[in-house]
């Protein structure tokens, strides 16, 4: 053995733990897959591809151990490959050594750079020459190729890598946008008024000018009538005209057509900016949709976490445990996601310590003694349902009772049905448990779950069967930077309450409202509502008064639930959310803040904590969270080419191009007309290697392009025609060989120098390739001078055109 010395570059750090964050989950996929068909070989070329990306992207970054580590073992895959059937604790070996390489990852993630604490063997020459045959490698890749291409039956969508924080500004730019339309609605609206009351005016005017001109037609007519009595003879014309009455009213009259034309006009352009305005709410909905839909990730991503964590705590307890996670491609916000990630880790951590029997215990009991833990995710409306199950004891019910009588919650006579029982296990301090270990026990941890989840606007549910086992129901919104809220109006303020919190609204009206005024509860399919007068708990009026008709919101939070008296309840609005500062956000039952179109701030409230904050049992949690809160500033998300074109128009387009850059910091490539210096292509699956490739020789003054594998290769060089190509050899769809032998068999591109850099070292990978023609054949981590030298042999006499 020798001493493996890491030396990390702390710029390619967050890249590399970005990619193998990637990775990670794809491999334990594989893993899981290979276990269960073992015959079935494309889960190993699958779990080789990424292990020797992952150990090529580690040396690049200076983790030599965590490379060693992932040589290791890439090397024990292909040793159980060779095998008919693997035993059971190779498996193990394996899982154990994946779980090693992602708690490191987590760490370094962290920014803890301390070394791994046990040395890795470095394996000689003839155990690293491990791998099939080439031919075997081909049609292992050909295998996994087919597999995706039955599973996909579509061609892929091009993807475009964009920071998470452009993506952030824009969907909070777009909730802008609605709130600007909504201010233009309102203003729309105080028009349309003003306009129906011109017509009204125009109306009246007309009756009025009416009788003016009947009224002077009149005098006429007497005035004539006086005048031929006194034996005047006037022509009745003669009179009109000099009537200065008359003519003023000849003068209303064609006033008041020019108004009514006036008036028309407005209408008419007032129908169409109410249709243009209708038209482009549709686009602003379409675009807030289209980003929102960019910011949901699937909870697939937390696959590999959750089996890792179940796996280390049965084996520190002793249990054997089986996970199955369904609905793995069911997506929620980035930002939900993370918050719920360690509040859900808990409630595993509890299936497996509390609710799982003891292998001989569950023998006993007549059950199989590998436990089954379940997740299931599902979509319903615009909320994530979560279920987790276990097939356990099931919550002991008798103890939970003992405890809160004990600890002086529960009164020794008082009635309680088991689902009210359940509560208790939410409070601080709480646990039934018998001795404090290092997983459960302490009391502390379901209170912070049910606060975690409350404060993302959800609720969490059990049930459970003693003897049959325990389930956990939590609902999340999708999303925290739109969400529907009803609004209701306490005095003169307007409040939005969360409509996932509302389970019913009620009106009462004079004596039928008096008992429930008497009682101070409101009972409702079976639940107790505490009633409380929403302006009280605001700091209103002191107390409930019977009025002529009372709004109640029968509201549920969690475990708990709380009837509102409120003045008028307006209706359910999509709001965007915003976050409060500092001040707000320790202030127990506020959750956000929302802007009306007028401009108006309007609070996001939580009522069922402002009733039990008054009792005095609920903790200060954190606020609903706004658009802006989710993601880390190097986070980066991949979206369709196609979304971008068709739904963010013009001007959006416009700007993301302006910030546009491939997954190597340079811009994208595009048909070269003329260049004064050398283009290298860098062909390499691995993100941490086109990074580092690029900026070295856009340091040296060249013109970059990079590939993801051949095939993304092949479709550049259709368009552009580098000097050189620096190639790696095992990437997906198309490995280095196979885009070599494509390039010597074409007459355009035979003539281009290939570098082919790689971690195989053994002769016959190098014999290979240079009998397909590569120029150059280079080991990973490679030198940067002697590279530049080569990359500077081949450039400098081809023409540059």
């Amino acid at each position: 053995r020798r001493a493996i010395v890491d030396d990390i570059d702390m710029d390619l750090l967050p890249i590399f733990v970005e990619e193998a964050r990637e990775i990670i989950p794809q491999l334990g996929e594989s893993l899981r897959t290979w276990r269960t068909t073992p015959v079935n070989h494309a889960p190993v070329g699958e779990m080789t591809r990424y292990l020797h990306t992952l150990k090529g992207s580690s040396r690049m970054a200076g983790l030599m151990r965590l490379g060693e580590l992932a040589h290791v073992i890439e090397t024990k895959v292909l040793v159980m490959d060779r095998v008919a059937e693997p035993a059971a604790t190779d498996y193990d070996e394996v899982e154990a050594a994946v779980d090693r390489f992602s708690s490191t990852l987590e760490r370094l993630a962290t920014g803890d750079m301390a070394p791994m604490p046990i040395d890795i063997p470095v394996l000689s020459q003839t155990s690293m020459d491990l791998p099939a045959p080439i031919a075997a490698m081909a049609a292992v890749r050909n295998e996994i190729t087919a597999e995706g291409e039955r599973q996909e039956g579509r061609e892929r969508q091009a993807l475009l890598r964009v920071n998470a924080s452009m993506i952030d500004r824009f969907v909070n730019e777009a909730g802008e946008m609605a709130i600007a339309r909504s201010r233009i609605d309102q203003e729309m609206i105080t028009f349309k008024r003003a306009l129906l009351e011109l017509t009204q005016n125009i109306g009246r005017m007309k009756t009025q000018l009416r009788e003016i001109e009947i009224q002077a037609e009149t005098q006429i007519q007497s005035r004539q009538k006086e005048a031929e009595e006194h034996g005047a003879q006037f022509d009745p014309l003669e009179f009109d005209r000099f009537s200065r009455t008359q003519e003023l009213t000849r003068f209303m009259a064609e006033s008041l057509s020019d108004v009514v034309s006036l008036q028309q006009s407005l209408q008419k352009n007032l129908d169409e900016a109410d249709a243009a305005l209708l038209h482009q709410s549709r686009l602003n909905r379409d675009l807030q949709q289209g980003l929102m839909g960019v910011r949901l990730v699937p909870l697939g991503n937390l696959q590999d976490r959750f089996y890792r964590l179940v796996r280390q705590t049965a084996k520190e307890l002793g249990k054997k445990v089986n996970l199955e996670f369904r609905g793995v491609r069911v997506e929620i916000d980035r930002s939900v996601l993370e918050k719920i990630t360690a509040p859900f880790e808990h409630l595993l951590r509890n299936a497996v310590a509390h609710g799982l029997e003891m292998p001989e215990a569950r023998g006993r009991a007549g059950k199989d003694e590998i436990g089954e833990i379940g997740i299931d995710a599902q979509q319903i409306g615009n909320e994530i349902l979560l279920t987790l199950t276990d097939d356990g004891a099931g919550l002991n019910f008798p103890r939970i009772r003992e405890k809160a009588i004990a600890q002086g919650l529960l009164d020794a006579n008082a009635e309680v049905t088991d689902q009210q029982l359940t509560q208790y296990i939410f409070m601080s301090g709480f646990s039934t448990a018998n001795e404090v270990t290092q997983i459960a026990g302490r009391g502390v941890g379901m209170d912070v779950v049910r606060n975690e989840i409350v404060s993302l606007g959800g609720r969490v549910d059990i049930t459970s069967t003693p003897g049959k086992g325990t389930s956990f129901f939590v609902s999340l919104p999708l999303t925290l930077a739109v969400t529907q809220a009803v609004m209701v109006r306490v005095g003169e303020t307007l409040y939005a309450i969360p409509s996932v919190m509302v389970e019913q609204v009620q009106e009462y009206k004079g004596k039928r409202y008096e008992p429930l005024l008497a009682l101070s509860e409101i009972d409702w399919k079976g639940n107790r509502y505490p009633l409380r007068s929403m302006e009280a708990l605001l700091g209103g009026k002191p107390r409930l008064s019977v009025v002529n008709k009372a709004s109640v919101i029968l509201a549920k939070s969690g475990q708990q639930r709380a009837a509102l008296q409120v003045d008028e309840i307006i209706g359910n609005r999509e709001i965007v959310v915003k976050t409060i500062g500092p001040q707000l956000a320790r202030m127990v039952g506020i959750s956000g803040a929302t802007v009306m179109g007028n401009g108006q701030v309007i609070l996001i409230l939580n009522p069922v904590q402002l009733v039990y904050r008054e009792a005095g049992t609920v903790t200060v949690e954190k606020p609903m969270q706004a658009a802006n809160d989710g993601f880390a500033p190097s986070a980066e998300v991949q979206i369709p080419m196609e979304t971008l074109q068709a739904a963010q128009g013009p001007s959006l387009a416009e700007t993301i191009a302006a910030n546009m850059f491939d997954d190597s910091g340079v811009a994208t490539a595009a048909p070269i007309i003329e260049r004064t210096t050398p283009l290298v292509m860098v062909v390499d699956d691995s993100l941490t290697v086109r990074k580092i490739t690029s900026r070295m020789l856009l340091r040296e003054s060249y013109e970059v392009a990079t590939a993801k594998d051949g095939v993304d290769a092949l479709q550049q060089l259709q368009d552009i025609m580098p000097d050189i190509i620096l190639l790696d050899i095992e990437m997906p769809r198309m490995d280095g060989f196979e885009f070599a032998r494509n390039m010597r068999a074409d007459a355009k591109l035979r003539n281009i120098p290939i570098i082919m850099i790689t971690s195989r070292t053994a002769d016959k990978h190098r014999n290979h390739a240079i009998e397909l023609g590569v120029n150059e054949y280079m080991g990973k981590p490679y030198q940067e001078e002697q590279l530049l030298a080569l990359i500077k042999q081949y450039t400098q006499h081809r023409r540059i055109g």
